[in-house]
């Protein structure tokens, strides 16, 4: 199996979304059950034996510095985006000479979710379907009508080999993206400079050439947007 051992977590946005929560911190640190979210997101790929993690800062970049530091592990560097906020795919491009070669997972920091029922890994499993598939890059996807918070009308449909096409107009889609992704750094060879969206690399590099490929998540997505998110995620997680 490919053993992934490093992430890229993007941190660097301003939860505009999430206000007022993120009036006075980033949206990373808006807490469910009592837990900063992106606390949620490294302790999910701790689990899974990722050992560095580089994280992008730019709102309130100094308070997650700080609040990052606390942690004994995994180990943590930040790609420093004060400067400019460079949307998600220039943040993954600007933190490459923070990583290693060979691929990582580019996960958003308010990712959460809950395993299969048989208690497997979702992350461990993303890395075997990696593998076995002979991927260059894999997408975690959940399904709309299931997701808790989620309202919007899907991403993406998938055919039965995993290939996935963008929904169609006004159409509902059955998939949405689910926040984890393995990237290598190749495919950001001939993106933009600055700014740009990893929608990029999916339309430009991926959905092209057949290389867009999604593994559809065996557990539950808890969708972690707005206010309303968190108080409905709230809800469902303490009823268990």
């Amino acid at each position: 199996m490919t053993e992934i051992k490093q992430a890229m977590v993007l941190a660097a946005g301003k939860g505009t979304r999430m206000r007022p929560l993120t009036d006075d911190r980033p949206k990373p640190l808006v807490e469910i059950q009592g837990r900063a979210l992106i606390d949620h997101t490294i302790d999910r790929l701790e689990e899974a034996g990722i050992e560095k993690v580089v994280v992008n800062i730019h709102y309130m970049a100094d308070m997650l510095e700080s609040h990052l530091a606390k942690r004994q592990s995994p180990e943590i560097i930040f790609s420093d985006e004060r400067d400019v906020l460079l949307e998600t795919g220039g943040g993954v491009r600007r933190a490459l000479p923070l990583l290693d070669d060979g691929p990582f997972f580019v996960v958003n920091s308010d990712a959460l979710w809950r395993d299969a029922p048989d208690g497997s890994n979702t992350i461990r499993t993303m890395m075997d379907v990696y593998d076995t598939k002979g991927a260059e890059f894999l997408m975690l996807l959940a399904r709309r009508d299931e997701a808790i918070g989620f309202t919007g009308k899907g991403d993406f449909d998938m055919d039965n080999e995993g290939s996935l096409t963008w929904r169609k107009g006004d159409e509902l889609a059955d998939y949405m993206f689910a926040g984890v992704q393995i990237m290598n750094a190749d495919l950001f060879d001939r993106a933009p400079d600055g700014a740009f969206s990893n929608k990029w690399i999916w339309d430009k590099e991926l959905i092209p050439n057949d290389r867009f490929v999604g593994y559809l998540l065996d557990g539950e997505w808890l969708h972690a947007s707005s206010v309303e998110d968190v108080a409905a995620i709230e809800v469902a997680l303490n009823q268990d």
